[in-house]
């Protein structure tokens, strides 16, 4: 369980492209790009370069404050050869949102981030790990054992928490978060995913 435990911290990439981007379509961005470049750092300690696949797909149903609604469509875009275009496409109460991360295979590095077409800073990450343990969720998309993890972003002490399992979910591992915002708890659920090399796993019964 211990290799679990450690792949959850890299699978706190879905964090950054998940709970507070939501809530703010443009201000937030920043901080959960935080989190993704750290979580690929991690995840690139523990195995040889990033295992995606060119369609790699993962969909989410978000609640903001409990009175915004969207969803978000994340998926592996382009193999570029040294890197990978992850993209995420969000529509919350009818305001689109596009951002994309150009990902280095080798060092995890985001290379390149564009904000609905437009180039971004890649900020650094700041945030820690204040419990984990083993678990098992619901969500939309079925029943998987999972890991909970309780994450903190030191810079303004929002909370996340993240029921996750990156065997299960491809590039993340989030199936389920919820997180601090200005708007109140920002929820985002897996409705469905699928890997493109293989089926994705089966949910227990």
């Amino acid at each position: 369980m211990t290799k679990i435990f450690s792949l959850i911290a890299a699978a706190m990439v879905a964090v950054s492209l998940s709970t507070q981007a939501q809530a703010s379509l443009t201000s937030d961005v920043s901080a959960n790009v935080q989190n993704l470049q750290m979580a690929l750092q991690v995840h690139i300690q523990l195995a040889a370069g990033l295992n995606w696949h060119v369609g790699d797909k993962a969909s989410y149903a978000l609640d903001i404050g409990g009175f915004m609604k969207g969803t978000s469509n994340n998926f592996v875009r382009e193999d570029a050869g040294t890197a990978f275009w992850m993209e995420q496409d969000m529509v919350v109460s009818g305001q689109s949102q596009k951002i994309e991360a150009l990902v280095n295979k080798s060092t995890g590095q985001i290379e390149k981030l564009l904000l609905n077409g437009q180039p971004q800073d890649v900020p650094k990450s700041d945030t820690e790990v204040l419990e984990m343990h083993e678990d098992h969720i619901t969500v939309q998309a079925g029943t998987f054992d999972c890991v909970y993890a309780k994450i903190r972003d030191k810079s303004d002490q929002k909370i996340t928490e993240a029921w996750l399992n990156p065997k299960v979910v491809p590039m993340s591992g989030i199936l389920k978060a919820i997180g601090d915002s200005q708007y109140g708890k920002v929820t985002q659920e897996v409705t469905s995913m699928s890997f493109a090399s293989a089926p994705a796993p089966t949910p227990h019964n």
